[in-house]
């Protein structure tokens, strides 16, 4: 987006601001579907935990995305934006068999990641067909936080308690839908994933009524100019070719899924700050803005890098400044970066404030929650009101003392 829009969009809208630019959402999901042409059946389940606002997840239905679901509260947001039930895949991580039974009721496509609750949902629901999510015991992603497919993961069924699975759907009598892995966020190296996917390709002879295999996502966006990111096309080219002579191996033409969230999402975002003060000390220059980790907690949660440009005085000669917030503990955006140079006032935009960023902003420090806006045909559409006071408040409960 051009940096005249976004400085219209924060007059209007007030700062801070997150901004998102449907077009290049639409693109992305274009030029992923476009890497798997090659392939008969391709499923996209957008995952709802990078932003979760109910006007995105419209878009992505209009475009033919699914969702990628991790909470019972996700499954609800995506029936409320439209999507049907079996365009939904629910994979939670820990919660109570109440809660996928909830799901479950609800029609959506149950994904369980552990053997005691597969053995007591196939128990109760041996009618309900289920996927599996396995771990492939594949360290990958950019970060240990993000990284899930490793042997010290939380997440998923370990492909050695293969046999332990097979017991319980024998005993069972249950369904076996699905097959699926997530390896971690941040993937760089197309083989390490080539290589998980033999796993589950392995994985996947033992169960005879499989309709789709799930890759799960974590492909890289770029975060700066000339970042390195994932070769999509180079993958789809690699992964459709090995798919296809699976399916005809497995007898059966199988759906393949993916559940991006960061790559639709992250590089359409913007998140617009404005400059309070320009604070020199002995050794820094600061700017510090009208925000803080309350609102983008990324660089302080995983040490991640967002573009920071003044889109006040996009000319301007380039100054080194620190960007920090205005929360009462420590809240560095960026060190030493190299920024047109900032006067109080002017507007910093943060790129790739898609993915993560509001879905993971707090009221701490008792701050409010800003708006959101959708770049939409040409023009900015409001899709979330800025927090107000009354939202601070409206849930607590005053007792009398």
């Amino acid at each position: 987006m051009h940096s005249n829009t976004l400085l219209e969009i924060a007059s209007e809208y007030g700062s801070p601001v997150y901004v998102y630019d449907s077009e290049k959402m639409a693109s992305q999901y274009k030029r992923l579907t476009n890497a798997f042409n090659k392939v008969k059946q391709v499923k996209i389940n957008y995952a709802v935990k990078a932003l979760s606002n109910i006007s995105v997840l419209k878009l992505m239905n209009s475009l033919g995305s699914g969702l990628d679901t991790v909470s019972i509260q996700e499954v609800k947001l995506g029936l409320v934006a439209g999507f049907s039930p079996e365009n939904i895949i629910y994979t939670p991580n820990g919660v109570s068999l109440e809660e996928i039974e909830l799901a479950a009721n609800l029609g959506v496509q149950i994904n369980i990641d552990n053997l005691s609750i597969l053995e007591q949902f196939g128990t109760k629901y041996p009618k309900t067909p289920v996927c599996i999510r396995i771990n492939p015991h594949v360290m990958a992603g950019g970060n240990t936080n993000i990284s899930v497919g490793h042997i010290d993961s939380k997440f998923g069924i370990s492909i050695h308690q293969i046999p332990h699975i097979l017991r319980i759907v024998e005993n069972t009598h249950m369904t076996i839908n699905g097959i699926h892995m997530h390896t971690g966020s941040d993937i760089l190296d197309i083989d390490v994933f080539l290589y998980a996917s033999e796993i589950l390709f392995e994985t996947a002879k033992n169960f005879k009524n499989l309709e789709f295999i799930d890759f799960g996502s974590g492909f890289k966006v770029p975060y700066k100019e000339g970042d390195i990111e994932t070769n999509i096309e180079e993958f789809g080219k690699k992964l459709s070719k090995r798919f296809t002579a699976f399916c005809e191996e497995y007898g059966k033409e199988l759906t393949l899924a993916f559940e991006p969230g960061k790559f639709l999402v992250s590089e359409a975002g913007y998140f617009l700050t404005k400059v309070n003060v320009v604070k020199q000390t002995t050794s820094t220059v600061f700017a510090q803005v009208d925000s803080g980790f309350n609102h983008l907690i990324r660089p302080m949660l995983y040490g991640s890098q967002h573009e920071i440009i003044n889109i006040s005085n996009p000319d301007g000669r380039e100054r080194f400044y620190s960007v920090v917030g205005y929360i009462c503990e420590t809240d560095t955006f960026a060190n030493n970066r190299r920024i047109s140079e900032i006067t109080e006032g002017d507007i910093l935009a943060f790129k790739n404030a898609g993915a993560y960023c509001y879905s993971m902003a707090s009221n701490y420090n008792s701050r409010y929650r800003p708006a959101e806006v959708l770049w939409l045909k040409g023009k900015p559409h409001l899709i979330r009101k800025r927090e107000t006071f009354d939202d601070i408040i409206k849930n607590q409960i005053e007792i009398t003392l």
